[in-house]
């Protein structure tokens, strides 16, 4: 049975699905397109329209490593740069998408982009998946005592629980969170995800979806990266989605970083429709109708064991995607370590994964053991200090 996504008088779940369209940052900071592409995710059949407030030092480190796109190599994080836009655009993306009967959804990365996003007043948030591990950003969206959507690719059982611990934990001077699984911990959905891009419709492993929720306490939803517009949110909803996210596009030659693998006009209408499909049918006869259409043994692999275990395809990016800490600047050994020394970043290409952000207030005041070059992340044999387990 689905558990609800509740989002003040509305509940969401397998029956009453809220999709959701992922412009991310395919607006390329544009004004004219961001409103061009919410209008036609809107008439595509979207209940939400989502986007990315990027700045690109709360997400990587200048030497990160670079992106092929189909002008060359770039950098990613001067890609990242290009794809920033000030809070005045996201305020009027806001008011338009509203405008239409739309949810305006939006993801923040560190601590610029979340007060600039507390400020426009949202009705949900989300946590994309690299960041389900920092802990003062969902710290920090905790206190907004908002509806969450926490993405969870890349993620093994003990970073989800980690992140919903924080999310139900009271912010000071409140009362303690009532219920089994507090109350910060009902207000969130919990979005499966495999991080990889495209991600292989036969890894999604969709029969975790109703473990993740009975394990959790939480209503489970799909944020699908995959290629094929319909199988696996169909499916998805068969295994009690509440929630289906899926990229979109104007069309997949468009130059944005998720487009390759986003769902143009047409196709996006083709999983609403799939989705609605899947909603009246109910699972057996959705299951059945794929089964038929695609093949039992497709339909069996996609469903998977049901086991949360990290995908094949995301595998190699578990501590390179996800956050830890990094040196911003060029460390020496024998130097104290500031707060301005050092951010919560993800490793991406080329630097070495840090720290868990876990230990993000612990580093000030630490002197380092060796040099640390700029962009690698800080272990804890580079330190010394106080409560060093190295």
């Amino acid at each position: 049975m689905s558990v609800d996504f509740t989002l003040g008088k509305r509940r969401y779940n397998a029956g009453k699905v809220l999709i959701i369209a992922e412009l991310g940052t395919s607006h390329g900071a544009d004004l004219v397109k961001a409103k061009e592409l919410a209008d036609a995710a809107g008439e595509a059949g979207t209940d939400c329209v989502k986007f990315q407030m990027v700045y690109a030092d709360e997400i990587l480190h200048p030497r990160t490593g670079e992106t092929a796109l189909p002008g060359g190599n770039i950098r990613l994080y001067e890609r990242f740069r290009q794809l920033e836009a000030p809070p005045e655009f996201f305020a009027e993306m806001k008011a338009h998408v509203e405008k239409q009967g739309l949810l305006f959804l939006c993801t923040p990365f560190g601590p610029r982009s979340a007060g600039e996003l507390r400020a426009l007043n949202p009705e949900l948030v989300k946590i994309a998946s690299p960041e389900l591990n920092y802990t003062s950003l969902v710290r920090e969206i905790a206190a907004w005592k908002l509806p969450v959507l926490l993405s969870s690719g890349v993620s093994k059982l003990g970073d989800i629980e980690a992140a919903l611990e924080l999310l139900e934990t009271p912010a000071a001077g409140d009362s303690p969170a009532s219920g089994p699984a507090g109350e910060g911990r009902g207000r969130v959905c919990l979005l499966h995800c495999v991080t990889a891009y495209p991600a292989p419709e036969t890894e999604y492993n969709l029969r975790v979806l109703p473990n993740l929720s009975r394990i959790f306490g939480v209503p489970a939803g799909l944020s699908d990266h995959s290629l094929d517009p319909e199988l696996t949110p169909a499916l998805g909803v068969s295994q009690g989605a509440a929630v289906i996210e899926k990229h979109f596009c104007l069309s997949r030659n468009d130059p944005g970083l998720d487009d390759p693998i986003a769902l143009p006009p047409p196709l996006f209408a083709r999983m609403v429709r799939a989705v609605r499909r899947a909603s009246e049918a109910g699972p057996e006869e959705t299951i059945a109708a794929y089964s038929r259409d695609r093949g039992a043994a497709l339909v069996e692999a996609v469903l998977g064991s049901g086991i949360k275990a990290l995908a094949p395809a995301e595998r190699a990016n578990y501590t390179r995607t996800n956050r830890s800490i990094h040196a911003l600047r060029d460390i020496r050994a024998g130097e104290t370590i500031g707060p301005g020394d050092f951010a919560v970043l993800r490793t991406e290409k080329n630097l070495r994964p840090g720290l868990s952000p876990f230990w993000e207030a612990q580093i000030p005041g630490r002197t380092a053991r060796r040099d640390i070059p700029a962009g690698e992340g800080i272990e804890f044999e580079d330190l010394s200090g106080p409560g060093n387990p190295g």
